[in-house]
């Protein structure tokens, strides 16, 4: 991608945020999100606002990683409770929980964008992310968030090349799911289950492994890690399933497809 097409989409995504007076970006600190925030708040400047959702399903590592890309965007940044276990439906876990923690969330931040006097409410959504299972996209038409990367036919691909070009350190964050993805639809959602998804995910890290998913069916562990790091799995076999089972899983598993977004809605697409 050139730099006069990267200009380009820049220029198209200004575009669009100057037909409104301000605005309020969802911000989870990824890479879609950072870059639309970067972006808003160069067509915006301090018109535009941040609002990270601080809950359950929010690594603490992510919510530390959104204070500091949005400190170094320069934007302001506000973060908000949001508790998705009380959204009636989405404790349940079923296969529209994406729709019903959306759904909830994008009230408050419609409620939020009210207070702060903001004309309107944009997350991150992409054109790649268009197709296959996407309830949470549903909620956001209905609430009438606005998406400006999926309307202008921006891709994930481009986003990071943006990214990359106006400085952002996190052009080349793995892609990441909150945690309610690692469960299968129908297990039912807890603080607890949560906190281990959570616990287990940090272990890993450490190990230097970044691309991963725990997925969680109960006493069993799934793990998914990108093809390279099957090899660091095997070779620190023992500490892992130490770990895991003082977490309380009774049984720890290595994936053997490796990781892909989204693999819990291949039993039922």
């Amino acid at each position: 991608m050139s730099e006069k097409s990267i200009q380009d989409r820049i220029n198209q995504v200004a575009g669009y945020f100057k037909e409104y007076n301000s605005a309020l970006i969802a911000f989870s600190g990824g890479v879609d999100s950072s870059t639309l925030a970067a972006l808003a708040y160069q067509a915006l400047g301090d018109k535009a606002i941040a609002v990270t959702a601080d809950s359950q399903t929010l690594p603490r590592a992510e919510l530390e990683l959104s204070k500091q890309t949005a400190a170094n965007i320069g934007i302001r940044h506000i973060i908000t409770p949001y508790n998705e276990l009380e959204e009636p439906g989405f404790a349940h876990n079923p296969v529209d929980r994406c729709y019903h923690c959306k759904s909830g969330l994008f009230g408050d931040l419609n409620r939020l964008a009210r207070e702060l006097g903001c004309e309107v409410v944009a997350d991150g959504t992409n054109a790649s992310e268009l197709t296959g299972h996407r309830p949470g996209h549903r909620a956001a038409l209905e609430c009438d968030v606005k998406t400006p990367f999926a309307d202008l036919g921006i891709t994930k691909q481009e986003i990071r090349n943006i990214a990359k070009f106006l400085g952002l350190s996190i052009w080349n964050k793995p892609q990441q799911a909150c945690l309610s993805s690692r469960f299968p639809y129908g297990h039912a959602i807890t603080e607890e289950g949560l906190s281990r998804v959570e616990a287990a995910e940090e272990f890993l890290q450490g190990l230097g492994i970044i691309q991963l998913r725990v997925r969680d069916y109960g006493n069993t562990a799934r793990i998914e890690v990108s093809i390279n790091d099957l090899s660091n799995i095997l070779k620190n076999r023992d500490v892992i399933v130490k770990k895991l089972k003082y977490l309380g899983y009774n049984y720890v598993t290595l994936d053997l497809e490796g990781f892909r977004s989204g693999s819990m809605n291949e039993a039922f697409l």
